[in-house]
């Protein structure tokens, strides 16, 4: 099996899956960053595909970023501006061609991360 990436964006303030939250992904090549993939999650908070499929994979430094602000102003969590939370960039690297799978904890004040399985 080859290495490919997914991702899960639960919202921790109102205990559910984020729907509807734009995440996009990007390699890093020193200080170059190139745009790979945009994808939204569904109702269960996931992309409907892996982020990074088989086909594209391969190891490096990577970054997803996740439009968390637009997020929680569509949700009534936004408050005013600006947001103490907008874009949450995650950057780490994939050494090896197995499944990474990168899930984001989110709330209006916080967040975290962590390489799931």
């Amino acid at each position: 099996m080859g290495g490919f990436l997914t991702t899960h964006v639960l919202d921790t303030a109102r205990g559910c899956p984020a729907a509807g939250l734009e995440i996009a992904l990007y390699r890093l090549d020193g200080t170059a960053r190139s745009l790979l993939a945009m994808m939204t999650t569904n109702d269960d908070g996931r992309t409907d595909a892996p982020i990074l499929p088989e086909a594209a994979f391969a190891p490096g430094r990577y970054e997803l970023v996740f439009a968390a602000g637009a997020y929680l102003r569509a949700t009534g969590q936004g408050g005013p501006n600006p947001l103490f939370l907008d874009e949450v960039p995650i950057r780490f690297g994939m050494s090896e061609e197995t499944h990474y799978h990168v899930p984001l904890l989110l709330s209006p004040f916080g967040y975290s991360t962590y390489r799931g399985s």
